[in-house]
């Protein structure tokens, strides 16, 4: 997969009009427009999807809005900004890609597609993909910090949402086992090969639960030995009974979405759901 990283007007001044205030100077503008343009202003709240189906050939059925925020002194700062945010991001990228993609074939072995990314302020605090979940929109937004002491994290983010899009979709009886795998893949197994350091485990107490069930069977999804399965266990701080656990080296020879089929199929051995109503 590759990911392209852009800054488009359409969506920027978008996210300005629509998302929270992220300064005095933008919420006085936003409101100027509201009260010289509502109906301009109503009309472009429905224009992002339209953006993220075909950012190249957008164009506004009415681009009085648009045209007034291009000319804006203030959205000219906030762009220069943007830009600035844009190259940090796709330093991270550029320094990480050649791994990523590595890993997460090991890790997922499937094929991902290709996506763009919108970059906007990163003080909307912003990370979407399309809703619609059999979309052809390869397109995400994105408006988040980078965090100092994580610098990665905004990239396994980014990818985690990019692959709960990319998996197939699931009844919701069984969206919980679904997620904590992809979460599995890659706040925890994509995120420990980037930083050289264990980061099982990571996540809301239910997922966390899921997937300390389903860990041993995770190993052996990824071809850990099971000589080498205790070595892991240290690394991770989880510890399983080996006894209980017979090793399967067909699971390693399954793919993300079949490793999902597996574990929905055989949950009620492997994840004791009664204790979720506890958490």
């Amino acid at each position: 997969m590759n990911i392209k990283f852009m800054v488009n007007d359409d969506m920027l001044i978008w996210t300005l009009l629509f998302q929270a205030s992220i300064s005095e100077s933008v919420h006085k503008l936003k409101q100027k427009l509201w009260f010289n343009y509502k109906e301009q202003y109503n009309n472009a709240y429905r224009d992002k999807e339209l953006i993220m189906k075909d950012v190249k050939n957008f164009i506004p059925n009415d681009d009085t809005i648009y045209n007034i925020m291009l000319e804006n002194k203030e959205y000219e700062r906030i762009k220069k900004r943007v830009e600035k945010y844009r190259i940090e991001v796709l330093a991270l990228w550029d320094k990480q890609q050649k791994l990523i993609r590595k890993s997460l074939e090991e890790i997922l072995k499937k094929t991902l597609n290709d996506y763009t990314v919108l970059v906007v302020d990163e003080q909307l605090e912003i990370l979407e993909l399309s809703q619609k979940k059999q979309s052809s929109n390869k397109t995400a937004i994105l408006g988040r910090m980078i965090d100092k002491k994580d610098p990665n994290k905004i990239l396994i983010d980014l990818l985690y949402e990019i692959v709960k899009k990319e998996i197939k979709e699931y009844p919701k009886i069984n969206q919980l086992i679904a997620i904590s795998i992809v979460s599995l893949a890659i706040h925890n197994e994509l995120a420990t090969r980037l930083n050289n350091k264990s980061y099982y485990f990571m996540g809301e107490a239910q997922s966390t639960y899921v997937k300390r069930q389903i860990y041993p069977y995770w190993l052996m999804y990824l071809g850990v030995l099971e000589e080498d399965m205790s070595s892991y266990m240290l690394r991770d701080k989880i510890a399983f009974d080996l006894k209980k656990y017979p090793y399967n080296p067909k699971l390693k020879d399954m793919n993300i979405e079949e490793f999902i089929d597996f574990c929905i199929q055989n949950k009620r051995n492997m994840i004791h759901e009664e204790q979720l109503e506890l958490i």
